[in-house]
């Protein structure tokens, strides 16, 4: 399993606009070709910033979803409504406890 974690930061009057973008498209994410899981969360203390979490089978299938025609559109929308550079790290899962 691979994993995806994005942080983004926004504009305080954009957020509305961001999560209607996200809430139109999260089902199309979530059956994309190997994504296995998808969540946002928001931080408690500072609410401009977001997290994606996502689990994609490979590294393959995350990359042919950042090069697909939808990433390209919710990117579109989500790129002008940053306060700062997004940022993105891909992991391994090491443990998992229930």
């Amino acid at each position: 399993m691979f994993v995806r974690i994005v942080k983004m930061s926004f504009n305080e009057n954009a957020i509305d606009e961001f999560l209607k973008n996200f809430n139109a498209n999260k089902h199309k994410i979530r059956a994309f070709k190997g994504c296995q899981f998808l969540e946002l969360y928001r931080d408690k203390t500072n609410t401009e910033v977001f997290f994606t979490y996502s689990y994609w089978n490979s590294e393959d299938d995350l990359e042919a979803y950042r090069q697909s025609d939808l990433f390209k559109t919710v990117w579109s929308k989500t790129k002008p409504l940053f306060n700062a550079k997004p940022e993105a790290w891909s992991v391994d899962k090491v443990a998992s406890l229930e």
